[in-house]
């Protein structure tokens, strides 16, 4: 029998400062793909995520908009709230770093970092903008990498090598805000020792807790000694303020990673759930969901926090690569830089949920969303070898058997067998994040029963033979049951549609022995429209500005 695991899983908590875009996307279509996954498979799981409210550009932008953070922050909740649904991420719960759960928890782990001796001030050398009378977050800041020399960097982390560095290192630095030159001025800052937490973090990173070439990522900076962080920035300021001082306040990565922790408290709060269970128990595992660009802070200072805190530190963190659009990085001048809402005006979620699995595998590679390709795919692969699965035998049934299924012919039986001996394989392929390779088998699967329904083609033997045509919808429309059921965590509103059209209850991994004979199906509707390149280039020719 098997065992039931229970999982706690987040993705990387979006900035409040803008909208949702495609980029994003291939985050929280990862997660919920296997997420979806973990609870046909019968698991106990559940998603965690939050908007990410605070720090300098929040305040900037509410200040442009003549509005205050708390409006701006609001009104983003709403607009992400929006994208995710339509796109049918199931966050079990979606909530704010600006809440008083993540102020009790950031307060919370500053002070036993405090006991562990893990907290201390010393007075550093910052940037500070005269224009705007402001001293500069590491984002709020940029220049050129010192050590890759890619230019227009931030001022904590390059994007393209990944290297950390300081503000003060940044080669020809510029406010962010207005592109002046800052100053250097002097300020008291509060520091969290990463570096005590050394000897832990190897150990953490040892046991297996991210793939092999992040381990060799990890080892280089472990090599390179690992430098304590600076948790606290000066007002004017969009956030917490630390207790026990007048004008500082959490800097923004210290209090929006506790956001996981705070929307698992939320959550629990409304479900009569102990937070503590998941966050300090053995018995839930804890994944994370990120982009490789914030590596650094989710395998080195995040569980260096929950170490200082008591609390349970990752059980994987799963990192993706980056989205290019046609081969190049996105682009606002180029129209590449899609943001959810264009897409949704335009076309089904369902079908960039299906094309970013049939790309994505486990590994950092990037992906890219050739528009070209997409429509192929769409058109070729859910529409062509299974949704007409769908529509070529029940008009058949509906129309010619009086929507009778009966029995499986021999043929058709083999072929059922033949999928159902993929289903540890993929599943296996779900379970490792190797969805392209999941998408790869089960398409073939579908060739393989688009081919027995061809030969057989029961259009022309229901004209002669019914009791033959019957067994073969029979046959043909349980193989949509299994390949629909192996498709649920990508496609799943075409799953819904189809299960209606089966009638059949909700289809979950442990269903997959069933057989629908003697069964009675529903009326075939229509459950989705092929797409033209032309409706695909409007999501760039609509964007460029």
């Amino acid at each position: 029998m098997k065992t039931q695991r229970h999982l706690l899983v987040t993705s990387a908590l979006p900035y409040a400062n803008g909208s949702i875009h495609l980029g994003h996307m291939v985050e929280y279509i990862q997660t919920d793909i296997w997420v979806r996954f973990q609870r046909l498979r019968g698991n106990e799981c559940y998603y965690m995520c939050a908007d990410d409210t605070h720090g300098t550009p929040i305040m900037i932008s509410a200040r442009k908009q003549n509005i205050s953070p708390q409006e701006l922050i609001e009104r983003m909740h709403r607009e992400h709230t929006r994208d995710f649904a339509a796109f049918r991420i199931s966050f079990d719960n979606y909530y704010s770093t600006n809440s008083e759960e993540n102020r009790e928890l950031a307060e919370y782990i500053y002070r036993q970092a405090q006991q562990l001796d893990a907290i201390y001030a010393k007075e550093i050398e910052q940037y500070y903008c005269e224009k705007d009378g402001m001293f500069l977050p590491d984002r709020m800041i940029k220049g050129t990498c010192p050590a890759c020399k890619a230019k227009d960097q931030y001022g904590d982390a390059c994007e393209i090598c990944s290297a950390t560095y300081d503000p003060t290192q940044l080669i020809e630095p510029f406010c962010a805000v207005c592109g002046a030159k800052p100053v250097l001025r002097k300020s008291t800052h509060y520091y969290f020792k990463l570096s005590a937490f050394t000897d832990k973090l190897k150990a953490w990173v040892a046991g297996g807790h991210v793939r092999p070439e992040i381990q060799n990522k990890l080892r280089e900076w472990f090599d390179q000694g690992i430098k304590d962080w600076a948790i606290s920035r000066d007002a004017p300021y969009f956030g917490f303020k630390i207790p026990g001082t007048e004008d500082k306040y959490f800097y923004v990565w210290m209090d929006a990673p506790v956001g996981y922790i705070a929307s698992t408290k939320n959550w629990c709060k409304k479900n009569n759930r102990d937070f503590e269970d998941i966050w300090r128990g053995n018995g839930f595992e804890i994944h994370h969901f990120i982009g490789k660009d914030i590596l650094y802070f989710h395998t080195l200072f995040w569980p260096a926090m929950l170490m200082a805190a008591g609390f349970s530190t990752p059980t994987r963190v799963h990192i993706h690569g980056f989205l290019t659009v046609n081969g190049e990085k996105m682009s606002k001048s180029r129209g590449t830089f899609i943001k959810a809402a264009d897409y949704l005006a335009h076309l089904d979620p369902e079908f960039l949920r299906y094309y970013y699995a049939s790309k994505l595998g486990a590994a950092l590679d990037d992906l890219d969303l050739n528009l070209t390709d997409f429509v192929n795919s769409v058109n070729s692969y859910i529409l062509g070898k299974v949704v007409n699965i769908g529509s070529r035998l029940g008009k058949i049934v509906n129309k010619k058997l009086d929507n009778k299924l009966t029995s499986i012919d021999p043929a058709g039986a083999l072929v059922l067998q033949e999928i159902r001996t993929a289903i540890p394989k993929i599943t296996d392929y779900y379970e490792t994040l190797e969805f392209n390779k999941a998408m790869r088998e089960i398409m073939t699967l579908a060739d393989k029963v688009n081919k027995y329904i061809n030969d057989a083609a029961p259009w022309e033997t229901v004209k002669t033979d019914t009791a033959q045509a019957a067994k073969v919808c029979t046959a043909g429309l349980n193989a949509l049951y299994l390949l629909t059921g192996l498709l649920k965590p990508v496609l799943p509103r075409i799953s819904e549609g189809i299960e209606q059209f089966l009638n059949v209850p909700p289809i979950a991994w442990d269903a997959f022995d069933r057989k629908i004979t003697d069964h009675t199906i529903n009326e075939y509707t229509h459950l989705a429209e092929r797409i033209d390149l032309a409706a695909a280039q409007k999501l760039v020719s609509t964007t460029a500005g």
